[in-house]
């Protein structure tokens, strides 16, 4: 269904039938819930933290006798999530980031992983970095990039040097 049909169908429904599916919608969807909470209260800061633990525990889970279970499907998720809210640049660049910088972080603390662990890794540095060269951000988190390559130094398959040079490709054009 196309916009227009939809805006068409809701025109034609009185207030009090708008207010009806609306209701519904807020009962049957997680998504739209979060999203008119958000509207009405937006608490971005208290979104972002959320979102964050979300990250961090994929990697640092609370606990422990729990196993980290390093899903970048859940944090990536979890971004798509706060995206959705049309949070601040700012905001959204630090949670991001938040992504390889705990993959960085995890694998310097334990030692070599996977090879499509360093993919991903990797993927979601380089997707972070055109976000912050888009916003104009580079330089606000120059050093926590910069933190994620010296994490990866001491790691293997060649994710040291393609961090690297990804940060140096983004911040040579930045200077």
């Amino acid at each position: 269904m196309s916009k227009l049909t939809l805006k068409k169908h809701l025109l034609s429904l009185t207030k009090e039938q708008i207010v009806e599916q609306v209701l519904a919608l807020y009962d049957t969807s997680k998504a739209v819930k979060e999203y008119f909470e958000y509207s009405l209260d937006p608490d971005e800061k208290g979104q972002f933290e959320k979102y964050k633990a979300v990250i961090v525990n994929e990697f640092y889970p609370k606990g422990k006798t729990v196993t980290p279970k390093t899903r970048f499907s859940v944090a990536k998720k979890a971004i798509a999530s706060f995206r959705s809210l049309n949070p601040s640049p700012k905001l959204l660049a630090d949670l991001m980031l938040t992504l390889p910088e705990m993959a960085c972080m995890f694998t310097n603390d334990y030692g070599d992983m996977w090879e499509q662990y360093y993919t991903s890794a990797a993927t979601n540095f380089e997707l972070t970095l055109k976000f912050l060269q888009k916003h104009k951000l580079l330089e606000h988190f120059r050093k926590r990039c910069r933190d994620c390559v010296k994490y990866a130094e001491p790691c293997g398959y060649g994710f040291a040097d393609e961090m690297d040079d990804l940060f140096n490709e983004y911040y040579s054009k930045s200077n």
